[in-house]
């Protein structure tokens, strides 16, 4: 599937340069998603997105801003979400100029780690105006975290951390390919996923994670949320949407879950599931409704 997109460099650091992908609708001043793609924080890029998803997202008059962010590793957590900041300002300032958006309708959608990301915008001084999170989660100190993963460790190869490590490097990226995916499942099967995307030891830098976990930090301006999750996942528990459908509920905050019956991780990815077409569909109504 062809599709028409410009790639903006958003931002630059001093060794990194930060793109994105702009998937313009066909409508002047259109309300505009910004989606991040998943990947443990540790691998993927803005090149992740699905075309059909773009084209039913542009069909329905949204202009769609996929975006890359540095990645773990490398780059540790405190710095990624400086770099989601960035993207969600640059959509808001110059995205009217350079894509002619609507500034005042910006949703953030993200499938995973970027369903992660999707929901720590919800704590930014600049906050998008609704949020989607597909099977992200909240909480970044839950048990699922910080203990090896039953199903990687017992369907998957074990691997070691001498191959893990030659995997990724020192030098600051914000693309990659699926091979990093070996690190990650090192971390998951060693139960140090955390430490190892944030550089924070999980017992004497519990209160700098709670900062950067959704669910601890909700204030009556939170977004509009939509939480779509499968509930046989077995990367991200279920349990972490439901938990923070009603850590929103709690505080007032207008939410919806959307339970995927017996679907797991990236259900979304196959488009000739009806179950994927249908939460598009749903993202779409929702977004139309709430901004």
């Amino acid at each position: 599937m062809n599709l028409s997109k410009n790639t903006f460099e958003y931002k630059k650091t001093n060794d990194c340069s930060i793109q994105a992908d702009v998937y313009k609708a066909k409508i002047e001043n259109s309300p505009v998603i910004i989606f991040i793609h998943g990947g443990g924080l540790i691998w993927g890029s803005r090149k992740d997105i699905i075309p059909e998803q773009v084209k039913l997202y542009n069909d329905a008059g949204f202009t769609v801003v996929s975006i890359d962010y540095r990645l773990a590793p490398e780059t540790k957590l405190e710095s990624i979400i400086e770099d989601i900041k960035d993207a969600v300002k640059w959509v808001k300032y110059e995205g009217p100029t350079l894509f002619q958006i609507n500034p005042s309708k910006i949703a953030v959608v993200g499938s995973s780690a970027g369903g992660f990301l999707s929901l720590i915008t919800g704590t930014f001084k600049e906050k998008p105006n609704a949020i989607v999170s597909f099977y992200g989660y909240a909480n970044i100190l839950g048990d699922w975290t910080l203990k090896p993963n039953e199903f990687y460790c017992n369907t998957k190869p074990i691997i070691s951390k001498h191959e893990a490590y030659s995997i990724v490097g020192n030098k600051p990226i914000s693309e990659s390919k699926l091979d990093r995916f070996l690190f990650y499942l090192y971390c998951r099967q060693k139960g140090n996923w955390i430490r190892e995307i944030s550089g924070l030891d999980t017992i004497f830098g519990k209160n700098k994670l709670l900062s950067l976990s959704p669910i601890n930090n909700i204030s009556n301006d939170y977004p509009t949320t939509l939480l779509i999750h499968g509930d046989k996942d077995t990367d991200v528990p279920y349990e972490e949407s439901v938990g923070m459908y009603n850590e929103l509920r709690n505080n007032g905050v207008e939410c919806e879950l959307l339970t995927i019956k017996d679907a797991d991780h990236t259900f979304d990815y196959n488009m000739n599931n009806p179950a994927a077409v249908d939460s598009i569909k749903t993202v779409i109504n929702f977004l139309n409704r709430v901004i």
